[in-house]
């Protein structure tokens, strides 16, 4: 990356990620142009997290009121190919933050889905381990994930599920005129918890609409709770 190209600094902590396989049918008109959907062990999957954003910058500069806050965001998993490696990101059904100026500064730069709603946060420590919830409100009620940890936190191992959605560094979206934005998302490895009770409570059809809905009602394949860092979000370029 040039030098300079650095958008946004923060950092991402208690990422709560509840994971589940969806037929790949399901995605293929959220897959932006040049890039293909990326499985883990044949598996398409959608990862449903919520996180704390703090710290934040854009272009260096600090905004009062909008440097600590939450974010929920459904998102799945992509890869690239260009002449000299497979790029691995994301690509983003939608993002809830909780101030509009933040969605509106996403929607500009990166044309992310991102949506503002009243939300609140909670995290917890005792001896039994950490627990962390995340909710928001829509027009039916309040949602929220929530899991509770279990043991020690730990590196995933090479090619786990873990290590599978907490190592993908790029970002993909889709453009009005078809085309494709892809930016680079810098950030070390992430320990990451096994968790108990991992659940998504309340009606999400207003926000992914039926058929993705239908997905998230049953029980994920699997959840964890990955710890964060500090993270880099470059400059976008079309593709």
């Amino acid at each position: 990356m040039k030098s300079g190209d650095l958008f946004l600094e923060a950092e991402w902590r208690f990422l709560a990620m509840l994971n589940y396989e969806v037929d790949s049918a399901l995605l293929q008109k959220f897959v932006p142009s040049g890039t293909e959907l990326d499985r883990w062990n044949g598996k398409v999957l959608i990862s449903l997290v919520g996180f704390r954003f703090l710290k934040t910058k854009i272009f260096g500069i600090s905004f009062p009121f909008h440097r600590n806050f939450d974010e929920v965001n459904l998102r799945f998993y992509l890869q690239r190919h260009t002449e000299n490696e497979v790029r691995r990101g994301v690509a983003f059904i939608k993002e809830i933050v909780p101030r509009w100026m933040i969605a509106t500064i996403a929607r500009r730069v990166y044309n992310e889905n991102y949506v503002a709603l009243p939300m609140s946060h909670k995290i917890d420590s005792n001896s039994a381990g950490l627990a962390a919830e995340y909710a928001w409100q829509t027009h039916t009620g309040w949602n929220r994930i929530s899991l509770a940890t279990t043991g020690d936190a730990f590196l995933p191992e090479n090619n786990s599920e873990a290590k599978f959605i907490t190592e993908h560094y790029w970002g993909y979206a889709s453009l009005r005129n078809g085309g494709c934005i892809e930016y680079r998302v810098v950030h070390p490895p992430w320990k990451v918890w096994k968790v108990r009770d991992a659940k998504l409570e309340g009606d999400v059809t207003e926000l992914y609409g039926r058929d993705l809905a239908a997905a998230l009602r049953g029980a994920p394949v699997s959840a964890f709770l990955a710890e964060g860092s500090k993270v880099e979000v470059h400059r976008g370029r079309r593709l």
